[in-house]
This record gives C-alpha cells, structure tokens and sequence, in this order.
C-alpha cells in the first residue's frame, strides 16, 4: 500500500489548498480552477507544474510573481489573503452556526448527532451526490462540540456586554429576579440596561444558581462576585429593580441593604406587574374564600391525573369542546386573570363534574353568592392581566410605567360612583349573574370596601404619580412650560436652546423618547444625562420572567444536568457571537497544540 502524502502549508504558493477525505486523506484542489488532485500528486513538482501549464500565461499569474507574495506560516490566513477560505475555516463554520442555531432554536445539544446530521447526509446523497456527502461528513456535530461551541459563543456574548457596560456613558440598571427549577434549585436572573452609541440597549446578563441557601446575603454575594470576577466595579450600577419573596429581595431584605451600603447612590425598586398579588392581599374575607376555593378546584381538578382525564372525558360526553385549565400558581401573575376567566366561564361545567365526583367541594362552589364573588374576581384579575400586559414590552421605564398605574388607579372614582348607582358596567361578567336587588346591594358594599382599600395600596406601594412638574421637560421638552423651572436651575438656559431648534423638534417627533435624549448626548449632554438618569432604571422584570420562561426548555427531566447560563445567554440574547473571531483564536489554538 503507497504511503499517503502530507500536506504542507508552504504549498500555497502554488495556488493550492487542502481537502480532507472522510478516512483523513489529504487531496490538493487548485484556487483557481478548483481541480481537485489525488494523494500522490501532493507534492511540489506535480503542484507546479499544474499551475505552469494550466495558469501561467492567464493575467500574469506566475511562480515567480507569488513568490513577492507574503506567505504566512498560518495557511488560512494565506487563503484569506486570496480570497478564498480555507477548508478548515469553512467546517467550523458550519459547525458554530450549527450550534448557534441549536441554542437559538433551544434544542438539546444531541439533536445534531443523532437527528440532523444523519438527515443531512442523506439528503447530500440523494441530491448533492457522494462527493457532498463526504464534505458533510467532515462538520463536527458531536453532543460535547455543540456544547463547546455553545459555551465559546457564550462568552463571546458575555464579554460583547461586558465591554458595553464598562464604555457605557452613565451608570447601568439591573433587572434581578429569583425563580425556582425544577430541581427545586434556585435560579437567579439578571438583565442589564445601558447607553451604546445612540440608544439605551437591554441585554442579557446572566444566570446562575443559588447554591447553599436562598436568603438576601446570598444573593447579594453572587451578584457581587459576579461584577469582581470580570473586574467591573459594583458602582456601575445605577438602579436595580427585582422581583421574589420578600425575604431576599424585598425592600427591607439583606440584599437591599448590602446593595446600599456598597452603593449608596443606587436606587433600589420593586417591579410593578405585580398588582394581583396586591389585590390578593387586600381581599375581604368572603372574597379571598371565593378565591380560595378555586385554587382548590383546580388542584382538585389538575393535581390528580385520573380527575385530569375525567374531566377531559366528561366533557367529550356533554358534547362541548374541552378547554385546557391553567395550574394556579402563587408566584407568577401571568396567568391568574385568565385562570378566573376559564373557572367563570366553564362554571355549569365544572359544577356538574364535582357533582359526578362527589366531591366536597360542591357546596362551596354551587352557592349563589360564591358565583357572584367569582364573576367580581374574574372582572378585577382581567382588568389587571390588561395593565400587566401593556407593561409587558421591552423599553418599558419608570416613568411609563407609572404614568399607566395612574391612570389605572384613576379610574377607580369613576367605578366607584357607578357601582353606588347599581350600575355594574364595568364588571360584565358580574353584571350579567346580578339580577336581584337584594344580591347588587350586597356586591356593591363589598366591591365599595374592596376598591378604596385597593386604591390606597396602589399609592402606597407602587407610590403612584406622575413626575414633579419641574422635571416634566424630560417627556416633552417642547410643550414644557419653563416657568415651572427655577431661573437659578442652570440647564434651563439649555431647555430654551433646544425648543428654539426645528431640527431638534423633527427628531423628538419621530424617535423614541430614549432614543430621542441619547442622540442629544453631544449637544446637551447636562439634559441628555437627568433625562436618561430617569429613564434608563428598569420598571419591571419582565425580561427576567421571559428568561424563566426559556429556563423550562433548558431545565427538563432529561436535560437537568446541563449547566444553563451559556445556553441561555445565546438563546436571548440580541447580540451576534463574533464568528470569525472565535474561529481564528480556535485554529491558532489548534496549531500552538
């Protein structure tokens, strides 16, 4: 058996490059007519004498003129230099953004061995032909590649965020919340808010487990260690806005307090979709009862899986379509309006059912007055599922956000009068079961009660209101009346400049209000920055609760073993791994090995 020939990067120089076959034979291809040689012509002689015969005389390519060409011991760089990528180049490729696509896509790293791989090959072959199949063959797409893959683009995406928080013009603001897995492992999650160039960008941050204990001291010191392990100073931070049990990141939790004593500039705020939770704890007795038997419902219903498929079957039986009950659940406000909404609406059904079941819990649930409650309930929770939702976007700040819970909260006199009148317009679940006398004076006292005592929480925990007339200039620059502003107040020579500018005016007119006060960062950089001081803290956790979300792709009974920030990063993340830089720091670690 011949010896098979080596290729040598010095062959360059004749125009040539390396194509690998699927047993590791190494077979010359020509850049310029793409010829591809066998084995036993990878060698000078037949290199050059191809490239005397076949392209000496074609636009003065000769031997002689290549040699005055530079030819770096690093073959791709060679290729690059004419154009063309090398072999090796173009396999990592395809094997990154294969991976890239994986963790976008949030598939198990398994899936390219044992799915699409052996799917692809066979397309190659039906299509393409063996010699496209063997190419194929050659792109790495291991389990353990695509999670190397995945972690280097990671970090690529890391340091990308890493390197815009340090060049940030001002300080940033945090978005942290605390979820619990299905391990019963607590995750702690981060965004981050800052200025890049002309907008205020949001990006993803990290997350990570809480390992020994889940108390504010330890939350503090995992997000602490994580600005030291990447040497950013923790006074960066500007503004943080969490989410969780009170305990560990409430306000009067030991994160806040360590955060304070670190940075005693920071200002520290709850998120603001958490409404339901305040009207659950500002429920009369009767209706927290009536809410607390449909938890028991449900769990009745849900939590047992021969009930589940019951219900499912009874109501094949009755004729009517089945319609999916959402589990009820403490901590997330995302589905608790909609999960009164399904119980008001499917109530003659599920009645009947409990009834087949003889379950207990048909008294509670078929009393008149507990459906009267039920129907105010899904009326109040769906009225916050639309607050919560407009509030459910990115870009969303304080200010916005406030502005909506006023004008939430500002509709309650008008609710309130109607309600005295026996005029239940605005509950129409409640104002379609109403029909007595006796029954609408009854609601009409408790919804009364119920609806001040809300409206007092509202404005004392979300401190509800609008921004200080001094400082409105900041939503509109324009329409601002300057008179409100103190003649000693010095950027107010500033505001008179600014509205004097049509230019100015144009840009305010079409841009976002973020966007708007970023551009103005070089003009009036004294406005620029109490403008953005006040719009960049986050007003919600919106983006943490999109992450816990993707948490439940990554964290499955069969994947719970995988290590999450990574995989999440690349999922989420807005920005782009730097392919060709994380390809270029691989082949030169491959040749120093």
């Amino acid at each position: 058996m011949s010896k098979k020939r080596k290729w040598d990067d010095d062959y360059v120089r004749y125009w040539f490059t390396c194509t690998t076959e699927v047993d590791g034979t190494q077979r010359p291809q020509c850049v310029l007519c793409n010829s591809v040689f066998s084995n036993a012509d990878l060698r000078p002689s037949k290199l050059s004498d191809h490239f005397n015969r076949q392209h000496g005389g074609i636009g003065g390519h000769d031997l002689n003129s290549l040699k005055h060409v530079p030819t770096p011991s690093d073959q791709s760089e060679t290729l690059k230099a004419f154009g063309v990528a090398s072999q090796e180049d173009t396999l990592l490729q395809a094997s990154y953004q294969f991976a890239y696509l994986c963790a976008k896509e949030k598939n198990p790293h398994t899936i390219a061995e044992k799915l699409v791989k052996p799917c692809a090959l066979e397309i190659a072959q039906i299509v393409l032909g063996p010699d496209a199949q063997k190419k194929l063959q050659q792109v790495s797409l291991s389990d353990d590649v695509i999670h190397s893959r995945i972690d280097e683009m990671s970090q690529d995406i890391l340091q990308q965020v890493l390197e815009d928080i340090k060049a940030s013009p001002l300080k940033v603001g945090i978005q942290l919340a605390e979820t619990t897995d299905m391990d019963d492992c607590s995750q702690l999650m981060a965004f981050v808010r800052y200025i890049k160039e002309r907008e205020i960008v949001e990006e993803f941050l990290f997350c990570e487990p809480l390992q020994l204990t889940v108390k504010g001291k330890a939350v503090f010191n995992l997000f602490r260690d994580f600005f030291l392990k990447h040497k950013i100073a923790l006074d960066v931070c500007g503004s943080v806005c969490t989410d969780g049990a009170s305990s560990i990141l409430g306000e009067n939790s030991e994160f806040v307090s360590c955060m304070k004593k670190e940075v005693p500039h920071i200002v520290i705020t709850h998120c603001l979709l958490n409404p339901h939770e305040l009207v659950t704890k500002t429920l009369p007795t009767k209706l927290r009862d009536a809410l607390f038997t449909v938890v028991r419902v449900i769990n009745f219903i849900k939590g047992r899986a021969p009930n589940h498929r019951l219900f499912q079957a009874f109501f094949e039986e009755i004729g009517i379509e089945y319609s999916v009950l959402l589990f009820h659940t403490e901590m997330r406000w995302l589905s608790r309006g909609q999960i009164l909404t399904h119980i008001f609406e499917m109530y003659e059904e599920i009645n009947q059912f409990l009834h087949h079941q003889s379950s207990n819990l048909v008294d509670g649930f078929e009393n008149k007055e507990f459906k009267i409650h039920l129907a105010y309930l899904a009326d109040l929770f769906k009225h916050l599922n639309e607050l919560s939702a407009s509030m459910q976007r990115t870009g969303m700040n304080t200010v916005s956000a406030r502005e909506k819970l006023s004008a939430f909260v500002r509709k309650f006199p008008f609710w309130l009068k109607r309600i005295e009148k026996r005029n239940f317009t605005n509950f129409p679940f409640l104002e379609e079961i109403v029909v007595s006398d006796n029954e609408a004076i009854c609601i009409a006292a408790e919804i009364t009660v119920h609806l001040q005592q809300l409206s007092n929480f509202f404005h004392g925990y979300f401190s509800v209101g609008d921004l200080d007339e001094a400082s409105k200039w900041i939503l509109d620059p324009f329409l601002f009346n300057l008179d409100f502003v103190d003649d000693g107040y010095l950027m107010k020579n500033d505001l008179a400049e600014l509205r004097a500018s049509g230019q100015i005016l144009m840009e305010f007119e079409t841009m976002k209000l973020e966007d708007f006060w970023c551009a103005q960062f070089t003009v009036f950089p004294s406005l620029a920055k109490t403008a953005l001081k006040i719009l960049i803290p986050f007003a919600t956790t919106y983006l943490c609760e999109l992450g816990f979300s993707s948490l439940l792709h990554f964290k499955t009974k069969s994947r719970s073993y995988v290590t999450m920030s990574d995989d999440i990063r690349v999922a989420i993340s807005k920005k782009v791994p730097r392919f060709s830089d994380i390809i270029e720091q691989k082949l030169q670690l491959q040749k120093s090995l």
